[in-house]
């Protein structure tokens, strides 16, 4: 029999029994994580060329908004900077919370995954919220190539986030459930690495659209 107190969980399901790799060798769960990160590799590269493209025929670089007859300005503070900082935290703790699984500490596992998740709803927020002021300003999806760039970029990378957090979630509901140990936690690993790839392509957008030098400047 197992015991469950606060949120320590032992191996309470027969699944957390199961042996994590027999073998020796990768994980089919975890092979198929990176097969698809793969793909996502690509996916995203396409949006960087096409941005690049975009941004190369253009004379000036963030353009004129026509609202104010000034460049559009994305502002780094109070938004965006924290929310930055936010999600490359969240990549310490979910990586925490594999070293935890792995050697057998469920309650540092569970709280680390559960902070993740709660930084990654939290992001998401923020990002709803910068969203909501750029408009006010008149930088929405119809403000000519850079509105688009923006929002496409940015609304990709926000999709991305958001199926990382229904995958920590889900992950976070089966470790108070017990049903990952040292031996049985695939799922872990794959959500990590999925994880991880969702904030280098943010620190990536982030450099390009916040920290990259305008072209061609008033």
């Amino acid at each position: 029999m197992t015991t469950q107190t606060g949120l320590t969980t032992t191996e309470s399901s027969p699944v957390a029994g199961l042996s994590h790799d027999t073998s020796g060798g990768i994980s089919n769960v975890v092979l198929g994580m990176l097969l698809f990160l793969t793909s996502e590799v690509m996916f995203f590269a396409g949006l960087f060329a096409a941005y690049f493209a975009v941004r190369a025929k253009t004379d000036l670089w963030p353009p004129l908004n026509p609202e104010t007859g000034e460049q559009f300005h994305l502002a780094i503070l109070p938004l965006v900077g924290p929310a930055t900082v936010l999600l490359i935290l969240s990549s310490f703790t979910c990586q925490f919370a594999v070293w935890a699984i792995r050697r057998g500490d469920h309650v540092a596992f569970v709280r680390n995954i559960a902070v993740t998740f709660l930084i990654g709803v939290t992001f998401l927020v923020m990002q709803a919220i910068d969203y909501v002021e750029l408009g006010a300003e008149g930088l929405t999806m119809a403000s000519g190539p850079y509105g688009t760039t923006y929002f496409t970029l940015t609304g990709f990378h926000g999709a991305h986030v958001f199926g990382g957090v229904v995958m920590l979630g889900v992950v976070l509901y089966r470790g108070m459930a017990g049903q990952f140990s040292p031996r049985h936690h695939d799922a872990v690993e794959a959500t990590s690495l999925y994880w991880h790839f969702v904030d280098v392509v943010w620190i990536l957008l982030f450099s390009l659209l916040y920290l990259l030098p305008g072209k061609g400047q008033l």
